[in-house]
């Protein structure tokens, strides 16, 4: 009994391996089965990667939410061409930016006006726990453009790979460093203004 346990346990530790899960998902036996381990291995991270972009966590939750329908919906057009965590993070990144382009069409807000509204939502988050240095830090992150926003998260939050940020963006690798070396500088100039 013990050493059934043992193997039973063992199966569903190699069923997080990203490519069993993608052969679960494209079997309808296992395909339940599947995106509940893929749901597990990537909400989290997922989540948070969706709060850096909309900062509030309602509207992170319903990203999420949107994101992992999206997934369920279009599984079987995975053609495999990326990793599965690099689709997943364009999905999640693209119903981010809908969710904030949403707002601001309700709002009547011009582009300009998204990091003012970021700002608000770090200021009225209930969710939001950092201390003063973290809030500036936040603060001078939404008031970046989207591109380098979202780049800099990605990069200095997520550590993630240029050439990873390169497959989810849909930007060149030069253009990224570009991009995360303004954002850096525009952050510095911020945070020195503020002191």
């Amino acid at each position: 009994m013990l050493q059934k346990l043992i193997r039973i346990a063992i199966d569903n530790t190699n069923m997080h391996d990203d490519q069993q899960i993608i052969e679960g998902l494209k079997s309808e036996s296992s395909r339940n089965q599947a995106f509940g381990l893929l749901v597990s291995k990537y909400k989290e991270r997922l989540y948070w990667h969706i709060r850096k972009i909309v900062i509030s966590h309602d509207d992170a939750d319903d990203a999420l939410q949107n994101t992992f329908i999206k997934v369920w919906n279009s599984i079987d057009g995975f053609r495999e061409e990326s990793e599965i965590y690099t689709w997943l993070y364009r999905i999640a990144t693209n119903e981010a930016i809908t969710l904030l382009n949403q707002q601001k069409k309700r709002s009547m807000l011009d582009a300009g006006d998204t990091s003012e509204h970021l700002l608000q939502a770090i200021h009225s988050d209930t969710y939001f726990d950092g201390d003063e240095i973290q809030t500036r830090l936040q603060q001078a992150i939404a008031v970046l453009p989207e591109k380098q926003r979202l780049v800099f998260n990605m990069k200095y939050f997520d550590e993630m790979k240029y050439q990873d940020m390169s497959g989810i963006l849909d930007t060149s690798v030069g253009a990224l460093k570009a991009s995360y070396h303004h954002a850096v500088k525009k952050i510095e100039e911020y945070l020195k203004s503020e002191e």
